[in-house]
This record gives C-alpha cells, sequence and structure tokens, in this order.
C-alpha cells in the first residue's frame, strides 16, 4: 500500500463535527470504495481520514413521518435483513443484493456509495427515482439535499468538507411502484454497464401512471433522469406501444461514453431494452 493516511476516530457525532471543521478529512466507513483511492488507482490519496463505524447516530433503519429512513452507514446486508426494507422498498433490498460479494455487503454502506458519487452507483437511481433526500450535517447546523441535485457533476456532490452525511430520507408514497434492473459482465459480482431506478403511481386500470420516474446509472457523468421518458409515460397506460415509445425516448435522450466495462451503443442499446421490459412486465405483455 502507497500511503497509510492517519485515521481519526470520533466517538460522538459533535467530535466528528469539530475534526472536520478542523481541516481536510474523508469520512469512512466500509472503505470498499475508498481503499481503491489509498492504493492511488482513483484519485488522490487522502491526506487523512474520519473513521465513522462508532457513530451511533448514522446507524439504523425506521419509518418516520411517512419515510424510510436509513443512517448513513447502514450496509448492504442490513438492507437485505430489514423487514421495513423488504414491506415497504423490495426494490432496495433487490438493488443491495446485486454490490459485490457477501464481503463487500457486509461492510459497504449506503452512505458511502452515495459520497463515493460514481455515475456507476447501484443505488443512486433508485434514490433519484424514489425523491429521496441525503440529510447532512455539520457544527452549522443540518439540511436536506434533494437526491435529484446532489451529484452535480462527475464524482462530485454538494456536501461541503465540513459536512457528513447523516441519514437518507426516501418517502413512501401510496400507490407508487419501484423497479430496479441491472446490467453488467456477468450475474453477480459485477460494476454495472447499465443500472435502472424506476417509479410510478398507478392508480388503476382506467387511468394512467402518474409521477413517473425514470432514473439511469453508468450512462452519464452523473446518475440522471430521463425527462423525455417520462413524459411519454406520465398519462399512459402500461401496453407493448407505451413501452415502444419509452424506450425510443430513452435512446434518443442518453449520452453514454464507451470505457472499458462497455460502448456507447450498448449502453444505449440495453438502457432502452430494459425501460421497454418494465413497462410490458408492469402491464403483464
Amino acid at each position: 500500500m502507497p500511503a497509510e493516511p492517519p485515521v481519526e476516530t470520533p466517538g460522538h457525532l459533535r467530535e466528528a463535527y469539530a475534526l472536520l471543521a478542523s481541516g481536510p478529512l474523508v469520512p469512512i466507513a466500509g472503505g470498499t470504495d475508498l481503499m481503491v483511492r489509498i492504493t492511488g488507482e482513483l484519485g488522490p490519496i487522502p491526506e487523512r481520514l474520519l473513521d465513522v463505524s462508532r457513530l451511533e447516530d448514522l446507524a439504523g433503519i425506521s419509518l418516520e413521518s411517512g419515510a424510510l429512513v436509513l443512517g448513513a452507514r447502514t450496509t448492504y446486508t442490513e438492507i437485505r435483513r430489514s423487514a421495513l426494507c423488504r414491506e415497504h422498498l423490495p426494490a432496495l433490498v433487490e438493488a443491495a443484493a446485486t454490490i459485490g460479494a457477501a464481503q463487500i455487503q457486509n461492510r459497504g454502506t449506503l452512505g458511502g456509495n452515495i459520497a463515493n458519487a460514481s455515475p456507476a452507483g447501484d443505488m443512486l437511481p433508485l434514490l433519484l427515482a424514489t425523491d429521496a433526500e441525503i440529510v447532512a450535517g455539520s457544527a452549522r447546523g443540518e439540511r436536506s439535499i434533494p437526491a435529484a441535485t446532489f451529484w452535480p457533476a462527475y464524482r462530485r456532490t454538494l456536501l461541503a468538507p465540513d459536512e457528513l452525511i447523516l441519514r437518507i430520507r426516501i418517502p413512501l408514497v401510496a400507490g407508487r411502484e419501484t423497479r430496479f434492473r441491472k446490467v453488467g459482465t456477468r450475474r453477480a459480482q459485477a460494476i454495472s454497464k447499465v443500472v435502472l431506478g424506476m417509479s410510478w403511481r398507478d392508480h388503476g386500470h382506467s387511468a394512467g401512471w402518474t409521477d413517473v420516474r425514470v432514473a439511469f446509472g453508468s450512462v452519464a457523468a452523473t446518475p440522471v433522469r430521463v425527462a423525455a421518458a417520462e413524459a411519454v409515460l406520465e398519462g399512459a397506460r402500461p401496453s407493448p406501444e407505451t413501452a415502444d415509445a419509452a424506450a425510443e425516448a430513452v435512446a434518443a435522450a442518453i449520452q453514454p461514453i464507451d470505457d472499458v466495462r462497455s460502448t456507447a451503443e450498448y449502453r444505449r442499446v440495453v438502457a432502452a431494452r430494459i425501460v421497454h421490459r418494465v413497462v410490458r412486465d408492469a402491464g403483464g405483455w
């Protein structure tokens, strides 16, 4: 390992805030992404680390005021085992099950996936599709940042240097259906080539979908919503014709790139096809 940055390990949130205010610190929880940075393979090596593993304020899964609330250091294994997640947002459980092997799921955290800000982050399109809020805190207080604006550019977030992600709040909307799809090189332990989070409210056979959200990862510099596809689906019923139109809208709107994992054209075709399949499945076609 080319570097061993010093690690600060606060026992209380106020101590963590004081350390963050004192100078640059990079938070570490499970370390499944950050350890790659320490090798120098991805970005600059952090000068100092802030171990948040003892901060109980960042732990736990609960229901609060009509929302599913997950502490930032909630692991993927905890999400998979959570009765609340299985009952209220099974798509989140499905997504957590696709991330790495058991060792990664035991260590990796939802807050880490968010802060890492990779456009291939598997959980991020789901947060966009469910109108999630990221609650950040510092010695200056707390604030809620919509997932829709949290990632302004490639591997960047709206967090200030002295802020921590505390928890993630996902509103539970009556009638909302949420779906997750991931395409990788293999069926398990794969970085996504395309990842989809999609949601809508279904008001019955006689009414069209409303509040449609179509969000992708790995097709742009940040996780993105595809407004053109949402417009096609808003007010429509799921049918083969609707699926065709939504797929065409996705293919025309996204701007993926070629990289070591895939080609832009493959991503464009696959993104369109998985939206097509979700719409058809929802309509029973």
